[in-house]
């Protein structure tokens, strides 16, 4: 299985470190995917720090095809506003939405993709 690498571990990781051991595994393991989602949340920052060589690299890894469905996007969002999770942004119901299709886990440290999980039956790796 896959693990699409959410844009808070990436924070996480080019910032401090804490949590790069779960991350380095699975990129040792290449077990890591990314979309143009989450890149686009990343490499405009990364520009900005001229940090052209981590860009190249997240460039690099498998990236998985952003098909959205906005049918599925809007049930989404109903779940989870029908469960109480009034603050689910539509980016993370897309990335939710593209590790789903893809049979993948999701990597990543905001813990409402942990309260989605139970909700939309999303496997998350935390």
């Amino acid at each position: 299985m896959h693990v699409l690498v959410d844009t808070s571990v990436w924070i996480d990781y080019f910032r401090s470190g804490d949590d790069s051991g779960k991350l380095d595994f699975l990129i040792d393991e290449n077990l890591i995917v990314t979309n143009d989602l989450i890149l686009t949340e990343l490499i405009p920052f990364l520009k900005i720090r001229s940090q052209r060589k981590i860009i190249e690299l997240l460039q690099n890894i498998r990236k998985l095809e952003l098909r959205i469905d906005w049918n599925q996007i809007m049930t989404y969002q109903y779940r989870c506003l029908k469960n109480g999770l009034n603050g689910i942004g539509i980016p993370d119901l897309i990335i939710v939405q593209n590790a789903a299709q893809n049979y993948c886990e999701i990597y990543t440290l905001d813990n409402h993709f942990g309260l989605m999980e139970k909700i939309l039956k999303i496997p998350v790796l935390a």
